[in-house]
């Protein structure tokens, strides 16, 4: 099936020509009211993405991804693998989120709040606009051949960006082996950790290539969101729109002149003037509709305002509204999908933060030693052999911690020199211990016990286990 004519642009992808080579955007650099507030809360955002790993509360790094040692601090939580079915929570309630808001707003997370598009235009590309000049003298100088300006120029560019993907290697270093760590290692010296300062180099490599080369094709062909926008879109969702009935009108587009009549003509309020194409950071044309490359970065919306005003006509032919507004005048309202991604929402919010308040700071697990059946001892006394394993999940020592056996009249021994031991803050404690049960307090062969764990007089947390004795013939 032939594509028509005015959809043949949806058969390829902006930033690329027809012969397969990279077409190179040179956005214009962009102004307006919504640059303004992209600029505050992306200047908040990178204060947060710089400063969360280095945040302490009560003594846990408020962002902490270690992968390695399978340790996620969100928020000042610390997540264990005891804890990874809450984690787990906690991305899905992430997933959830997102894919709400792209429902109801479109792909407003990629132009407002993602870091890839912060880093690229509110720190790559003004130091870009800073060295390089606007769009024309960005193209200008990449055509000129290589003379002492343009070395100059693209050497400082470079060694700025070089350093600039330095910084963001480390703060994502901290993120991931935590912040203490990483000081402790600049403390050191380089020369004696090699190979995180190796690792460093790796990422400070890959966040050049991303910011310098990759860019916008991070958005365009890398990343998976983009691509969920075709399953998440509908005609009612909030995106960064073209008004084409009152930029079309009866008549298409047509320059501007001025005095003249242009709705008597049946000429629509668009000029032609290229301008929200030429300051797109993705290098598509609003104009053709929604598209993969948009990323509701609002550029387009802050420029054509601009032209509007400057003529003397209405703005917000460009503007965040949704199909069935331009197209019907429908105000924007819930739809009964986005009701049930709130709803689901709230179900997973509650169910997380109830599982947070009622998780214990100590994480008990205690097993029978493998390959050890009971033990016959006198008086008809049965014994069985444990290893237990205690996770202090808080940055404090736990002293004076004791086992009791709740289920039963026994005794329960620890194999150590104390009744009592220590657990290290955020470590694990691990040991064996002998439970002692009358054969005449058991059912049968196999029993479930119950073990408490207090710190001196306080239980802070139960765990079970199975205890094995003589097979009942009765």
């Amino acid at each position: 099936m032939e594509t028509p004519e005015n959809e043949i642009f949806r058969d390829s992808i902006g930033t690329v020509t027809k012969d397969g080579k990279r077409a190179w955007v040179f956005p214009k650099k962009p102004s307006g009211k919504f640059y303004k507030y992209r600029k505050l809360v992306s200047y908040f955002l990178l204060a947060f993405l710089i400063l969360a790993p280095f945040i302490k509360i009560n003594g846990n790094q408020f962002l902490m991804f270690n992968v390695l040692e399978r340790r996620f601090n969100i928020f000042g939580f610390p997540f264990w693998p005891q804890d990874f079915y809450l984690f787990v929570l906690s991305m899905i309630i992430g997933v959830v989120f997102i894919a709400l808001f792209t429902v109801a707003f479109g792909r407003i997370f990629c132009g407002w709040i993602c870091p890839q598009t912060i880093f690229m235009e509110m720190v790559f590309r003004r130091i870009e606009f800073w060295i390089e000049g606007d769009r024309n003298k960005q193209i200008r100088l990449s055509k000129q051949p290589w003379n002492a300006e343009k070395i100059r120029k693209k050497g400082l560019k470079t060694l700025i960006f070089i350093i600039i993907s330095f910084i963001i290697a480390n703060v994502f270093l901290a993120y991931l082996i935590g912040s203490d760590k990483l000081i402790q290692y600049i403390l050191d010296g380089p020369l004696n950790h090699i190979s995180n300062l190796v690792s460093l180099l790796i990422f400070t490599a890959v966040f050049y290539f991303i910011f310098a080369w990759f860019r916008e094709q991070v958005c365009i062909i890398a990343c998976p969101y983009g691509r969920l926008q075709g399953a998440l879109l509908d005609t009612k969702s909030i995106v960064v729109a073209y008004d084409h009935k009152r930029g079309e009108a009866e008549n298409g587009r047509k320059k501007f002149r001025k005095g003249e009549d242009r709705e008597a003509l049946g000429y629509g309020d668009c000029i032609d003037c290229l301008q929200c194409v030429h300051v797109c950071p993705t290098g598509i044309d609003i104009r053709n509709g929604t598209q993969l490359e948009c990323v509701n970065c609002t550029a387009c919306i802050d420029e054509c305002d601009h032209i509007m005003e400057s003529i003397n006509l209405p703005k917000g032919l460009i503007r965040y509204a949704s199909e069935e507004n331009i197209e019907n005048k429908t105000p924007f309202k819930l739809t009964a999908r986005m009701k049930g991604y709130i709803a689901v929402l709230t179900i997973l919010i509650g169910l997380l933060t109830g599982m947070l308040f009622l998780r214990n700071e100590v994480e008990a697990t205690v097993l029978r030693l493998p390959g050890q059946l009971y033990e016959h001892k006198e008086n008809n006394i049965i014994s069985n052999v444990y290893t237990f394993k205690l996770v202090n999940k808080t940055t404090k020592n736990i002293d004076d911690v004791s086992f009791k056996l709740l289920s039963h009249k026994g005794t329960l021994k620890l194999v150590s020199t104390s009744t009592s031991l220590l657990v290290p803050s955020q470590g694990i404690a691990k040991g064996t211990l002998f439970v002692e049960i009358n054969n005449a307090a058991l059912s049968g062969d196999r029993n479930k016990i119950k073990i408490g764990i207090y710190k001196g007089d306080e239980l802070i947390e139960t765990t079970t286990a199975n205890f094995l004795g003589p097979r009942s013939y009765r």
